[in-house]
C-alpha cells in the first residue's frame, strides 16, 4: 500500500510539474520605436519568439508588442531599436454632473431646444450669424463610439467610423461618453434637445477605441485611431481622454499629424485636480483643454500645469446620450418617468404612497413602514432625505424637483440605501393627488434611446474647442491648422492671472474673436 501511495504521489507531482511547464510566461506590452527599414525584421523576431504584434506603424517607425520579460530584455539590447517603453494606458476624462442638492444653472432640454451655456460662452452663435457653421470640415472623434440613431445627430453629416473593439460597432455606444462629446461638437439645430458648437453642420468621423465599458485603452491604440482619422480626411481630432505617461512613438505620431498632414489635435487636460502632466494633451502638437463652469471659473477637478493651452466649458454640460431612463413611479393609473439616484440599488418596491414633505429628519413621522415616500427637493441633500425615509422605515424614496425639469441626483457614496429615484416637479406635484393609494417605484438600468444629460469633465471642454476650430475653418478651408490654433490662442478671453497661466492657458476660447483675427490677418 505504501508503494502504491508513493507511485501516485510521484505521478501527481510529475503532472503538476508538466502543467506548470506548459503555462505561458506572463507578457508585458511595449511601444517600440525602430530604426527606419528594420521594422519587418523586428516584427518577425517577436513573432518567432512567441510574442504578439498589435500594431506596426510604418509611417511612424513603431511597433506595439506584447512579449515576455526574457524577450523584452533581448529586444532592449537590439541595436535596431531606438526606444522601448511601456505602452501607456489611456482613460476617459468625464463623469456625469449629478446633483447632491443644488440646481444646475440650465433650462431643460426635454421641454424645449436648449442652447447649452457653453455654446454661448464660446461665441458660437455669433459665428453662425455670419454664415459659418462648420460645414465641409471633418471632426474625428476618438472615443467610445456614437449612437448614430440619436434624434439630435444628423446622420447625413456622419461620414462613418471604425471600431477597434472586436465586440461592438463604431455606431454603438454602451458607455455614452462618445455620444455626449459628439453632441457638443455638432448636435443639430432641429427644435429638439440641444445644439452643438456647430449646429449639426460639421462632418463627423468616429473611431471607437474603448469597449462598451469605457474603461481604458493603450497609447498605441490611440495612435492607430489617429492615423485612421487622418486616412479618412480629418481636419480636427477630438480626444476626451488622457494618461500619465507619453511614449516617444505617440509623441512623434502627433507631431507628424500636425506638421506634415495639417491636422489640428485637441485633448483633455484631465480631471485629477492637480498639476500632473498628461498625454496626449501635453505634447506640443496637441491643444490641452481645461474646464470652466458657467461663471467662467476653472473647475476644481481640472488639471493645472504649464501645458494647458485653452479653457472651455466643462461643468454641467448638457448634451446627447444614448440611453433613456427606465426608472418610474407608478400610481393612480399614471406612470411618471424618473432617474435613479446614484448609489441607490436597482429594484421594484410597492407600497402605500406617503407625503414626506421636505423629508427633513426633524419632521419624520412615527412610521412610514413599507411606504413609498414623496420628498420635495430642497434645504438638505438627497442623501439626507433618503436617510430620513429610511429612519421612518420607508421602503422607497421619490424625490421630486422644486423647479421645472428632470432631476438627476446622487447619494454621494455607497451605502445600505433603499430604492430611490428623482422625478420632475410637475410629476411630483401631480402624484400628491394619490396619497394613500398603492404606488410602485421602479429603479433599473436605462434602455437604448435618445436622451440628454449634463456631464462634467475636461472631456466636455475638449469638444467645445474642436467645434470652434470647425467653425473657423469653415470660413476659409485654405487656412492652416497653425493659423487656426494661433487665432484661438491670441483671442482667448484672458481669465485668472494676466497672460497665459496654468489654470486657463491663454483663456476661454472665443469663436467670433478668433474669426475676426483670422479675417484681419487675411487682409494684411
Amino acid at each position: 500500500m505504501k508503494v502504491i501511495r508513493f507511485v501516485l504521489a510521484v505521478a501527481l507531482l510529475t503532472t503538476l510539474g508538466a502543467i506548470q511547464a506548459l503555462e505561458p510566461a506572463p507578457m508585458e506590452r511595449f511601444f517600440i520605436e525602430f530604426k527606419p527599414g528594420t521594422g519587418a525584421i523586428i516584427e518577425a523576431g517577436v513573432r518567432a519568439d512567441g510574442g504578439q504584434v498589435h500594431h506596426h506603424f510604418k509611417r511612424a517607425d513603431a511597433l506595439a508588442v506584447s512579449v515576455t520579460s526574457r524577450l523584452a530584455k533581448r529586444l532592449g539590447s537590439d541595436p535596431n531599436i531606438v526606444t522601448m517603453e511601456p505602452d501607456a494606458r489611456r482613460y476617459l476624462a468625464a463623469k456625469q454632473a449629478l446633483l447632491t442638492s443644488q440646481p444646475l444653472l440650465q433650462s431643460d432640454p426635454f421641454a424645449e431646444q436648449l442652447v447649452p451655456y457653453g455654446v454661448e460662452l464660446v461665441q458660437a452663435p455669433l459665428v453662425w450669424d455670419q454664415g459659418f457653421e462648420g460645414e465641409g470640415i471633418t471632426v474625428c472623434i476618438i472615443d467610445t463610439g456614437l449612437y448614430e440613431q440619436h434624434e439630435d445627430i444628423d446622420s447625413s453629416f456622419v461620414l462613418g467610423g471604425h471600431s477597434q473593439d472586436p465586440n461592438s460597432q463604431w455606431f454603438e455606444d454602451g458607455d455614452g461618453h462618445g455620444t455626449h462629446v459628439a453632441g457638443t461638437v455638432s448636435a443639430a439645430d432641429n427644435d429638439i434637445g440641444v445644439i452643438g458648437v456647430s449646429p449639426g453642420k460639421a462632418s463627423l468621423f468616429v473611431v471607437k477605441i474603448f469597449g462598451e465599458d469605457g474603461l481604458w485603452t493603450y497609447a498605441s491604440d490611440l495612435v492607430a485611431a489617429a492615423f485612421t482619422c487622418a486616412d479618412h480626411g480629418a481636419d480636427i481630432i477630438s480626444m476626451s481622454l488622457s494618461g500619465s505617461s507619453g511614449p516617444g512613438p505617440e509623441r512623434k505620431a502627433f507631431e507628424s499629424l500636425y506638421n506634415e498632414e495639417g491636422i489640428l489635435s485637441v485633448a483633455a487636460a484631465s480631471n485629477g485636480g492637480n498639476r500632473q502632466r498628461v498625454f496626449p494633451a501635453s505634447y506640443d502638437s496637441v491643444i490641452s483643454v481645461a474646464a470652466v463652469d458657467e461663471s467662467k471659473l476653472v473647475a476644481d477637478f481640472s488639471n493645472q500645469n504649464k501645458w494647458v493651452e485653452l479653457a472651455a466649458p466643462g461643468v454641467g454640460v448638457w448634451s446627447t446620450v444614448p440611453h433613456v431612463s427606465n426608472s418610474w413611479l407608478f400610481t393612480g393609473g399614471n406612470a411618471y418617468q424618473g432617474e435613479p439616484m446614484e448609489y441607490a440599488p436597482d429594484g421594484v418596491v410597492t407600497g402605500q404612497l406617503a407625503d414626506g414633505g421636505m423629508c427633513i429628519a426633524a419632521e419624520t413621522p412615527g412610521d412610514w413602514s413599507g411606504m413609498a415616500v414623496l420628498c420635495e427637493r430642497g434645504e438638505v441633500t438627497f442623501a439626507e432625505k433618503v436617510a430620513t425615509v429610511m429612519a421612518g422605515n420607508g421602503s422607497a424614496a421619490v424625490i421630486y424637483n422644486n423647479e421645472p425639469g428632470a432631476l438627476l441626483g446622487t447619494l454621494g457614496e455607497e451605502g445600505g440605501w433603499i430604492v430611490a429615484i428623482g422625478i420632475g416637479q410637475q410629476d411630483g406635484q401631480a402624484a400628491l393627488d394619490f396619497l394613500g393609494q398603492e404606488a410602485t417605484v421602479q429603479s433599473s438600468a436605462p434602455v437604448p434611446g435618445s436622451s440628454y444629460e449634463p456631464w462634467g469633465g475636461t472631456s466636455m471642454a475638449t469638444p467645445h474647442v474642436a467645434g470652434v476650430a470647425a467653425l473657423l475653418w469653415s470660413a476659409n478651408p485654405a487656412w492652416t491648422n497653425v493659423q487656426i490654433r494661433e487665432a484661438m490662442d491670441m483671442t482667448a478671453m484672458d481669465l485668472g492671472e494676466p497672460g497665459r497661466d496654468i489654470a486657463y492657458g491663454y483663456g476661454l476660447v472665443q469663436a467670433d474673436a478668433a474669426l475676426q483675427y483670422l479675417l484681419a490677418k487675411s487682409t494684411e
